[in-house]
């Protein structure tokens, strides 16, 4: 992992020292809630529907054993609303039907980040200060800025990657922070990179996706796509580059973000993103990119071309691990109970992937299981996670795009045994890519911006499909479930997608198929095509029974449910999704009320 200089410490303990500088002045009175509102934005704090939620940086999703533990201490002592707050939310749930509420937890978003949802705005600075103890903060996670880089949660292991994308997202990292020219932006901008042959970091569907390569003379390079989101538009990201020397990619990306700030719309947000600008402008837009890049080549002296020294620098901190085997395995070898043995296989098909060390491998410990929403992780699971790190995987963690946990650094050897204690934490559920192993948002639940809950559509969904014998023989499945069109929950590109819509003051739900996000399980990355009218929350299950069912009948051997998908034909999926819709119709769940207060907070997320 990337070992942060004191320049990087004093930063952010001076981060945490202005906030808590801040909110006493607002807590005076002397700061008002407007003054204060862009500045606590800046360090990611944001108001959401009853509650604070903090959103802690975690740069292209390597956390320590040492940071997990500060994230479960938050969790446990901070995570806990004002008796005044729970009751309101408890009393609106419950005028709903259910309660889908959870304090103390912890919540892995897409973006690699961690999310807390109940912590009171007095005690923040506090959180900041314990932030800074382990160099974390939450700086641009929100705001018209450049947001957390994220990459690929295999990098540095996969056995298919080209070239480790960790040293440049952290050398990316140090040149966007605080970018003075960049802090301010039409919207928010968000970066991913991958140096592998498979795209696990879904580029395509970002401001700006990476592509590490080798050109014929084996000099590393970057293949640059530009203009891809989701949200109200899902566009796919143009390639405006299919190959640009490695160690210009930050003076390449200065013209791309630059031509970006001259030309993105600010006068309506929903147009605001870099994608709306490419697609309207086309070639444009990509000259004006080229005709800035050698102006800051050539005029302004490439100023940040990145040195070879610079590169190594960096890279040294990316070097695998000194491993040893543990003082347990050393001396006794963990034994799988034989009445145990198929679920024990099943995970090292589903959870443990190949490595770049053939006495290695990835271990995933799955945070999607009945009655937790997904990427949902309690104080305690929190702690476990950091041991099962320490005792099994050098210490690191990595965040995955799909809101679970991966150890990077597991000994083949140690499988067993790292089985046996996730187990027992309940982190070694097999159904990792599987129907279960679900993206969802928190919806509205929390946000303010939400048109419906996504947490307990994904409960029903889970419930109904618990029995391991037949996720497994579903296969890998893609579901993405997001409360609103902002997409947090990537619904545009699940294999099957579920969208939260309001409609006469209710909740209502949208269902896609054939989406993507580039992996190579799932083709080239498309959004979903909606399957028709939307349906009640009570129907939802049904219909995505009802499109399993289908796939069932219409699979040939093992096929994919997206390759089925792909060659039965969008119209059979979509018959057979609008037939199911009273056949397991229960009690509508009501919209909820939109939030009055804190909408513009919910904006910027």
């Amino acid at each position: 992992m990337y070992q942060y200089t004191e320049f990087d410490r004093q930063f952010v303990r001076a981060r945490a020292a202005q906030h808590r500088d801040q909110l006493e002045r607002n807590l005076a009175g002397t700061l008002s809630d407007d003054e204060f509102r862009p500045l606590r934005l800046q360090n990611g704090w944001y108001i959401q529907r009853y509650a604070p939620m903090l959103r802690v940086a975690v740069p292209y999703g390597e956390l320590s054993s040492a940071q997990l533990r500060v994230l479960a201490r938050i969790a446990r002592e901070y995570d806990h609303p004002s008796k005044e707050v729970f009751d309101t939310a408890i009393g609106a749930q419950a005028a709903w039907g259910t309660t889908h509420l959870p304090v103390g937890y912890g919540h892995f978003t897409t973006r690699q980040n961690v999310q807390f949802n109940w912590i009171p705005l007095a005690k923040s600075a506090d959180v900041m200060d314990l932030l800074a103890t382990v160099n974390m903060h939450g700086i641009q996670t929100s705001g018209n800025c450049i947001r957390n880089i994220t990459s690929d949660e295999l990098a540095g292991v996969a056995p298919d990657e080209i070239a480790d994308p960790r040293p440049w997202a952290e050398i990316m990292r140090q040149w966007s922070t605080l970018h003075p020219e960049f802090a301010f932006l039409p919207r928010k901008f968000k970066i991913a990179i991958t140096g592998a042959t498979a795209d696990r970091a879904a580029t395509h569907w970002h401001d700006v996706g990476l592509h590490l390569k080798k050109n014929e003379a084996g000099e590393p390079g970057f293949k640059v796509l530009v203009g891809g989101g989701m949200g109200r538009t899902p566009v796919i990201g143009t390639t405006i580059r299919e190959f640009l020397p490695a160690l210009q990619i930050m003076n390449y990306l200065e013209a791309v973000v630059r031509v970006y700030n001259r030309w993105g719309r600010r006068d309506n947000m929903y147009k605001a993103r870099i994608k709306i600008l490419v697609k309207a402008e086309g070639q444009r837009y990509i000259d004006e990119v080229e005709a800035e890049y050698q102006q800051i080549l050539t005029v302004d002296g490439a100023p940040h071309t990145i040195t070879q020294a610079e590169l190594d620098r960096v890279a040294a901190s990316f070097v695998p691990p000194a491993l040893v085997e543990s003082a347990r395995a050393a001396t006794k070898t963990v034994a799988v109970p034989p009445e145990r043995q198929r679920d024990y296989d099943r995970w090292l098909q589903q959870n443990v992937a190949a490595h770049q060390n053939p006495k290695l491998r990835a271990v995933t410990l799955s945070f999607k299981r009945l009655g937790q929403a997904p990427g949902d992780a309690d104080a305690d699971q929190l702690d476990t996670a950091a041991a099962l790190a320490d005792e099994f995987s050098a210490g690191e963690v990595r965040v995955t795009h799909d809101q679970n946990l991966l150890l990077p650094w597991v000994n083949e050897a140690d499988l067993p045994a790292l089985w046996v204690a996730a187990s027992h934490a309940g982190l070694a559920r097999s159904n990792i890519r599987l129907l279960t192993d679900m993206i969802a948002c928190p919806g509205g639940d929390f946000c303010a911006l939400a048109n419906a809950r996504s947490i307990p559509i994904a409960e029903a969904i889970t419930e109904r499909y618990q029995d391991m014998d037949e996720l497994h023989d579903l296969g890998e499945i893609d579901l993405h479930i997001s409360g609103c069109i902002n997409s947090c929950g990537h619904h545009h590109s699940g294999h099957i997608g579920i969208l939260g819509v309001d409609k006469d003051g209710k909740e209502w739900y949208q269902v896609s198929l054939g989406g993507s996000d580039g992996s190579t399980l799932s083709g080239a990355a498309v959004p979903g095509k909606v399957v028709g009218p939307s349906f009640g929350a009570g129907e939802v299950p049904g219909v995505i029974e009802a499109l399993l069912d289908t796939f069932r009948l219409n699979r040939t051997g093992r096929e994919t449910f997206i390759d089925c998908v792909k060659r039965v034909g969008f119209d059979t999926f979509k018959a057979a999704a609008n037939s199911a819709r009273l056949a397991d119709k229960h009690e509508e769940l009501h919209a909820l009320p939109k939030s009055s207060g804190y909408a513009k907070d919910a904006q910027e997320a």
